[in-house]
């Protein structure tokens, strides 16, 4: 015996369901499943895809941050010195403001002096006891035998047969006047470090700020860096900085500084959506079939309903509302299936780069990440297909008239 709470449901509603539940045919059964395994899997493709998109985009950017700082300020004026400017000390003040650091960078070589292998590096100065960066600040200082001490990316101490301890040659570049100098010292590696940039892991050697700063002379770059308090937003952040530092400092985001490589990977993550949707755009063709089926099989039920006063409307939206069970049903597979899938991807690290591809890439491994605004994205655009494809052969069922569907044989 039906559940009571079936009579509460609109007759529409408890029709489609219940052609829903008992199929009379095996054509009308295979063409069923043909259409949910279809849907299903366009939008498992399109789950973890936005999965994809959307873990590369944000790993990128935590990663950017890591090594840097969510807001920066470059000083612009001819007579401004960090070190004394009061308007900073405003700025650490702010709520939003977790801690501001000093940090140089310069240009430079970095060599193993037993192979005579060496590579060109980005030179990042920083206070060992402040910067983030750095786990242990007796990595960065001067050892008893008078060496300074470098933290290096681990893949550029691999290309440069380097460990921790060993001793390595250092030359910093100066810009003096127009001619460029160069500095030589002997440095030894107290470390390295690991963040998944590949850019960084492979071309970044960081230092005491003041051991750069001595050796680099007039060349190099300032940055004051602000990093921000979880949850704070950035771009508002940064604009409050601005005001109050005002134009002697060039003042940026981390997200506007790589707004270019942002934009594009939300482009690509809209054109990827559009690509992916036409497989659940084809796969609704299937759900059509499956409705014109029903409709030829069910048609002597048309009849009758039609003569014991259904209104064609209400015809209409039973067959529309047995596609959209389909749909919802291979939908909500989807969705299980991709999440599914992108968890394992991303416990797992099933998809990684070597060197030569995360060079490209900038990182070594792509984590997949389900977002809820992803997934209610992916499964409207799965439903308004699905209706707009079950339209038409609901349509042609409910314009039959009732003397006409008791005669179909």
């Amino acid at each position: 015996m039906p559940h009571p709470l079936t009579y509460r449901l609109p007759l529409p509603w408890l029709i489609a369901w219940r052609y829903m539940v008992h199929q009379r045919s095996r054509m009308l059964s295979s063409t069923a499943r043909a259409a949910l395994l279809a849907t299903a899997l366009g939008v498992t493709a399109m789950v973890i895809a936005m999965a994809l998109m959307t873990g590369y985009t944000e790993d990128l950017e935590r990663k950017l941050v890591g090594l840097q700082a969510e807001v920066t300020a470059v000083p612009t004026g001819l007579n401004v010195d960090p070190d004394r400017d009061p308007r900073l000390a405003a700025v650490a003040a702010l709520q939003e403001v977790e801690r501001v650091n000093r940090t140089t960078f310069g240009d430079g070589s970095l060599a193993n002096p037993a192979t005579g292998e060496d590579a060109t590096v980005m030179l990042r100065g920083v206070d060992p006891e402040r910067d983030p960066t750095v786990a242990d600040p007796a990595q960065l200082a001067t050892g008893d035998d008078g060496l300074p001490r470098i933290l290096a990316g681990h893949q550029l101490l691999r290309r440069l047969d380097l460990a921790p301890g060993d001793a390595a040659r250092l030359v910093v570049m100066e810009i003096d006047g127009r001619r460029p100098r160069f500095h030589y010292r002997s440095v030894r590696v107290g470390g390295s470090f690991t963040t998944g940039f590949a850019e960084f892991d492979a071309s970044w050697v960081l230092l005491d700020r003041r051991q750069l700063e001595g050796l680099r002379g007039t060349g190099g770059l300032e940055v004051v860096e602000f990093h921000l308090a979880p949850g704070a937003d950035a771009e508002a952040a940064a604009a409050r900085i601005e005001a109050l530092l005002g134009g002697d400092y060039a003042v940026q985001s981390a997200r506007a500084l790589n707004r270019e490589l942002f934009l594009a990977l939300e482009l690509q993550q809209l054109l990827l959506f559009l690509v992916l949707g036409l497989i659940v755009v084809v796969s609704t063709f299937n759900i059509a079939s499956t409705l014109v089926v029903l409709v030829r099989e069910r048609m002597r039920d048309v009849g009758v309903l039609g003569a014991m006063g259904l209104e064609p409307r209400q015809l209409w939206w039973v067959f529309t509302l047995y596609g959209a069970f389909l749909g919802a049903l291979g939908t909500l597979g989807g969705v299980a299936l991709g999440s599914a899938a992108s968890w394992l991807f991303t416990t797992f690290e099933l998809v990684r780069f070597g060197p030569e591809i995360a060079a490209i890439y900038f990182i070594d491994s792509v984590p997949f990440r389900v977002q809820p605004l992803d997934l209610l994205a992916i499964v409207v655009f799965t439903l308004a297909v699905t209706l707009v494809a079950c339209a038409l052969p609901a349509y042609r069922a409910a314009s039959v008239r009732p003397s006409l569907a008791l005669r179909y044989e």
